[in-house]
């Protein structure tokens, strides 16, 4: 029997993108639900247990909290300290011929070490620019919180939060990594290209012919952010958010998957197997291809059909995750390991570790450590992972090659295919990091928040593509800057 109730807004789905605007919205008074089909909240930034260990369940650094960022923003308009611990320095990555590099948050630091591995040629003007660009780019996406425009409320916001700058670098967004490498004298200096390749993929989604050039700045320059990490693993940032959409009178329901959203007169029925909502508005934070299997209403499928990405345009990954002995200290928690030969079956290029931190007696023993390993999966529809053993000896073997892993101290491991992860997410075909960014769409061709101008909104990772937590955040704070807007 089907329980009906009403609420302001119903959000569909608890990931970051769906807490933002809920936090935000539960703020000014909005009553909200948020319905969440996993037992856990946090979608692709959260954690789960396992044989008394807690193990990221994607991802696994956080970034965001710097001036003119959007996670810093959320936490400080809702009030909500974290006490995350800050990195430095943020990351490690060992190049195939053996040189090891470190990622140095200081500008300077960093430009210094890219010179001593990859030579000078270049390398100070390129990273000076892309940095410059990154802090435009972060500045600008919370000045224009109603982007992209779709009426005239959001023209009427865009220019009144205009900057000059904003249209001196806007032709950048015309321009590929691969043609600013080329600008710089880097694109031939192969070794750095392949680096750059790599690092892009964490963030971005994609490789340096089809990121454009503010939003390949943005994901190179993560690094020279400060990088945090989360005691406890990220469900520790996930869950003050839901607290606070609780203690604001809104309730968050796990184990509640949406089964269809139909528009009536004035607000939309929401149906799960267990209830039917009936919200004035909604909000949907899952993705576009999820997105559309709610909706039988055609102007919403007409929006969104030509936004969709197929398998062949995605990633999702092959997930290691393990728990060993300390075996020695780490001078820093995330590790991309660039490996000689693809990775079996997966045919990836880099491997991501990220170590719990010593301090962190939440997710392992004090005399323990645990471990997130994940490996990019092109294509998830149509590549079939046929031996997990092996993809998990091969990477086993990677990382103890540089003193990452030690066999003789492993206690436990796991590993998780595309399908696993398309059962945990509910996410087609397991697709992970977002929608990559591609060289066809301009920032000012994302998705609109707004999916019928009625009252249904969508927001989450393939709306603002491939930027990890801080992109996700974004997503929800123009939804909800747009949602309130048209309440008014």
């Amino acid at each position: 029997m089907l329980v009906a109730h009403k609420t302001d807004v119903a959000i569909i789905g608890s990931g970051i993108a769906g807490l933002t605007a809920g936090c935000l919205l539960a703020k000014d008074g909005f009553s909200i639900t948020v319905l969440e089909q996993n037992w856990l909240p946090g979608g692709c930034a959260s954690s789960y247990p396992r044989k008394n260990y807690i193990f990221e369940s994607g991802a696994t650094t956080l970034v965001g909290l710097d001036e003119h960022m959007p996670l810093k923003f959320l936490l400080d308009e809702i009030g909500v300290d974290i006490h995350p611990l800050e990195l430095k320095p943020p990351m490690k990555v060992y190049l195939p011929n053996g040189e090891i590099l470190t990622r140095y948050h200081d500008l300077e630091a960093w430009i210094s070490e890219a010179e001593r591995v990859f030579g000078q040629k270049g390398q100070r003007a390129f990273w000076t620019y892309c940095y410059k660009l990154s802090q435009f780019v972060w500045e600008t996406s919370l000045q224009q919180r109603a982007f992209p425009p779709s009426n005239v409320s959001d023209l009427a916001y865009a220019i009144r939060h205009f900057r000059p700058k904003q249209v001196r670098f806007a032709p950048l967004a015309f321009l590929s990594m691969d043609r600013l490498l080329d600008r710089y004298g880097l694109r031939e200096n192969e070794q750095f290209v392949r680096f750059v390749n790599e690092q892009l993929l964490i963030t971005a989604q994609n490789h340096v012919e089809e990121v454009n050039a503010l939003f390949g700045a943005t994901a190179l320059c993560y690094t020279n952010y400060s990088n945090y990490y989360v005691p406890g693993g990220l469900i520790n940032l996930v869950r003050p958010l839901v607290e606070y959409i609780e203690q604001n009178g809104g309730n968050v329901q796990m184990r509640e998957p949406v089964s269809q959203i139909e528009p009536l007169s004035g607000e939309y029925l929401i149906t799960t197997k267990r209830a039917q909502i009936r919200a004035n508005k909604v909000i949907s934070a899952i993705p576009i291809n999820n997105t559309l299997e709610l909706f039988n209403e055609s102007r919403i499928r007409q929006k969104l059909s030509p936004k969709l990405m197929k398998s062949e345009e995605l990633n999702s990954a092959f997930s290691l995750g393990f728990v060993c002995k300390k075996f020695r200290e780490f001078e820093c928690l995330h590790h991309q390991v660039h490996v000689q030969t693809p990775l079996p079956f997966a045919g990836s290029n880099s491997i991501f570790l990220s170590l719990s931190h010593p301090a962190d007696t939440e997710r392992c023993g004090p005399d323990e450590v645990v471990a997130s390993v994940s490996t990019h999966v092109h294509h998830p529809a149509q590549t079939i992972l046929e031996d997990k053993q092996q993809i998990e000896e091969v990477i086993f073997d990677v990382l103890e090659s540089h003193d990452l892993f030690r066999r003789d101290a492993l206690i436990f491991h796991h590993s998780s295919t595309p399908k696993a992860w398309e059962k945990w997410t509910r996410r087609a075909w397991g697709f992970v990091g977002g929608y990559p960014q591609y060289m066809r769409i301009k920032p000012w061709q994302m998705l609109d928040a707004r999916l019928d101008h009625k009252g249904a909104y969508i927001c989450g990772d393939s709306t603002y593509p491939g930027q990890g937590i801080p992109g996700a955040c974004l997503s929800g704070i123009i939804a909800y800057q747009k949602l309130k807007m048209d309440s008014f």
